[in-house]
């Protein structure tokens, strides 16, 4: 089943590393048949969190908040790509994502974590995981790890090493199974009660 799939990544800095793996993942999602969105705080420069995009009224929110809603809403999954900052994620990407709440909802979304060093990431990771899951999203039981980061992909996410791809495949086949999963429970669910699936999100909570 093709899906879409936004990938979001989370840092801003000049120096960044990480947009490697985000495109690698990207173009892993699109090899399998998806449809997949790379969302990059650069080309997204929200503001700090004021109002969520639920909070605005219909054809009201910021032209850019708005780009990125007509990404995340239809979703049927996550990829979240974070760095480790201060043993948590970066900042800029809890800003990114806190502008939705209930458009995660009865969704699920999955891990890639990575550092410059040899751990990879992971301590973010499991902050991440929290979030994700209060969220409504929660994360599936695998991560994908990438340490020395800086070294594993060529700019344009393009593989040092081809084992990358079959990580991703295991990775990505199980990310599948969820969204599957998640996917068709939530269109039995609006066929029993004439929603629109955002309807079944809100509800929920």
């Amino acid at each position: 089943m093709s899906l879409k799939i936004v990938v979001f990544y989370g840092s801003a800095r000049s120096a960044r590393q990480g947009i490697k793996a985000a495109r690698f993942i990207t173009r892993q999602c699109e090899r399998r048949g998806h449809d997949a969105a790379l969302v990059d705080p650069l080309d997204y420069p929200l503001p700090l969190l004021d109002k969520m995009y639920k909070e605005y009224a219909r054809g009201e929110a910021p032209e850019t908040l708005q780009r990125l809603a007509d990404l995340v809403v239809p979703a049927d999954g996550y990829i979240v790509v974070s760095g480790e900052y201060n043993h948590t994620v970066p900042p800029a990407l809890a800003n990114l994502m806190d502008h939705f709440l209930d458009e995660y909802f009865f969704k699920c979304s999955a891990i890639m974590c990575y550092s410059a060093g040899s751990f990879g990431g992971v301590r973010a990771a499991m902050t991440l995981r929290a979030m994700l899951a209060e969220m409504g999203m929660s994360s599936i039981p695998s991560l994908m790890p990438v340490p020395k980061v800086q070294s594993a992909f060529e700019d344009d996410g393009t593989p040092t090493d081809d084992a990358w791809i079959k990580r991703a495949d295991k990775f990505l086949a199980e990310f599948e199974w969820y969204a599957d999963a998640l996917k068709n429970a939530r269109e039995r669910a609006c066929e029993r009660s004439g929603c629109d699936g955002r309807d079944i999100a809100a509800g929920g909570r």
